[in-house]
């Protein structure tokens, strides 16, 4: 049984793992760059270690430091949260050659689904339906050209390497297939060191759909349904929700059992998440999977019931899963803000600095995830989300109403937050009727920035 548990991450994620482990009665191990010295969750944790500068590479992304800190606390495994080292093969590869358990999915896993390509061929083998575009790489523009028309327009050339919306070039034509086609090989080498791109056929206001998954190392996968995070800027999650209530009880059957389908596939052996994307016509196709835990991961424990950051130690234990696929059902719905350090009125653009005065939402059915505190200086060199505000009611209209009382109660200043945002967003009428998709935001804020230049 793990004993101590090393967490090479920071911010909220690194203090959700603590609170975990100090029920399940395991020490924990906080690594921290010099920026983060004061840090909620170097302050929590049982023992922390500086591994490095401010700069990521120098320190949450520098393995060799982030090791040597695991073998001279005695930590029995390392949990890498998500970003960072987590969907890094070799990182787990590394780990498991120190003798140390990485809590994730095995790094054969790892690998083969962190490559959009290989994970697409995968899929379509399983007999899972796939978004339509190239089979392999694209060598070349002419190449790139011909299938492009053969698929239509518009799509998007992808970075087979890339992940959380980086890596993407939509293109409408010919012509700005051409002019990004070699910037985008250029920025996924330097990026992810991996300059293979492919293409994808582009749905038009789709919805985005990701399941949660829970397995074991003994051939169990189990769903945990579905979340709804269409509420998209730039291809990055702004708003989550569970369950998405557009899905019929047919649909979102299959398209469960679709995630499930996928992750038989590989062998997944931990938590993880498939993402769908679902159009117009009702049909959904393979995206591509997390093989981590996720930033929306609490709507889904919210709405089970089970806390998925226990069960995925508990996998990497080895230990057999303690429910089966009907022990898991919904109940009620949940709603996450991510609660980020930015201007919206600059464009979102990231607002760091000191945190003068904080005060959080309480009451029934408000959960907190966050790692900020009275006086709390926040570094400039990292993301710049500073809380999940996640909410949890009887139905999705008095998770709304819930939502909105939260985002009244919450205050945060010395700094600029996105919380306006947010609480017009809860009175939107297309986000209350839960017909957004993934091209509403950009369009919610084009439209408050043409009310504000009225004024």
């Amino acid at each position: 049984m793990i004993k101590k548990i090393l967490i090479a991450n920071r911010g909220e994620i690194a203090v959700r793992i603590i609170r975990s482990c100090k029920d399940m009665g395991i020490e924990t191990v906080a690594v921290y760059s010099t920026a983060d010295a004061d840090a909620l969750h170097v302050q929590l944790a049982d023992e922390a270690v500086c591994i490095g500068a401010p700069s990521a590479k120098d320190s949450y992304l520098n393995t060799n430091n982030v090791l040597s800190a695991a073998l001279l606390t005695g930590s029995d495994a390392i949990h890498p949260g998500f970003g960072f080292l987590s969907e890094n093969a070799a990182f787990a590869r590394l780990v498991e050659d120190c003798g140390l358990i990485f809590i994730g999915p095995n790094s054969d896993v790892i690998e083969l689904m962190g490559n959009k390509i290989n994970a697409r061929r995968k899929m379509i083998e399983a007999g899972v339906p796939v978004i339509p575009g190239s089979v392999g790489a694209i060598e070349s523009i002419d190449e790139g050209i011909t299938i492009a028309k053969n698929i239509g327009y518009p799509l998007m050339i992808k970075a087979a390497a890339g992940g959380g919306g980086r890596g993407i070039r939509i293109v409408n034509d010919d012509s700005q297939f051409r002019a990004v086609f070699d910037t985008l090989r250029q920025e996924a080498k330097n990026n992810f060191g991996d300059d293979t791109v492919y293409i994808e056929k582009m749905f038009v206001d789709p919805k985005h759909i990701e399941v949660q998954i829970l397995a074991d190392k003994h051939g169990t996968v189990l769903h945990l349904f579905e979340r709804d995070c269409s509420f998209q800027r730039r291809h990055q999650k702004v708003i989550e929700e569970a369950p998405c209530h557009m899905l019929s009880n047919e649909q979102r059957l299959k398209i469960c059992e679709d995630a499930v389908k996928v992750s038989q596939a590989v062998g997944y052996d931990s938590v993880g998440t498939v993402e769908f994307l679902f159009d117009q016509h009702q049909n959904h196709y393979f995206m591509e999977m997390n093989t981590r835990i996720q930033v929306e991961h609490p709507i889904t424990e919210m709405i089970t019931g089970v806390d998925l950051i226990r069960n995925m130690i508990r996998s990497a234990e080895n230990v057999k899963l303690p429910m089966s696929q009907e022990d898991i059902v919904i109940r009620g719905h949940a709603i996450e803000c991510r609660i980020n350090a930015e201007d919206m009125r600059r464009d979102f653009a990231p607002s760091g600095g000191k945190i003068d005065f904080y005060h959080p939402p309480g009451g029934k059915d408000v959960r907190i995830d966050s790692a900020i505190y009275n006086g709390y200086v926040i570094p400039p060199f990292y993301d710049s989300m500073i809380m999940k505000l996640i909410v949890y009611g009887d139905s999705r209209l008095a998770a709304i109403k819930k939502m909105r009382s939260a985002l009244e109660e919450l205050i945060i200043d010395g700094i600029t937050t996105n919380i306006e945002f947010h609480y017009m967003t809860m009175h939107h009428s297309t986000f209350i009727e839960g017909k957004y998709t993934t091209g509403f935001a950009q369009e919610w804020i084009k439209e408050l920035k043409e009310r504000e230049s009225a004024i």
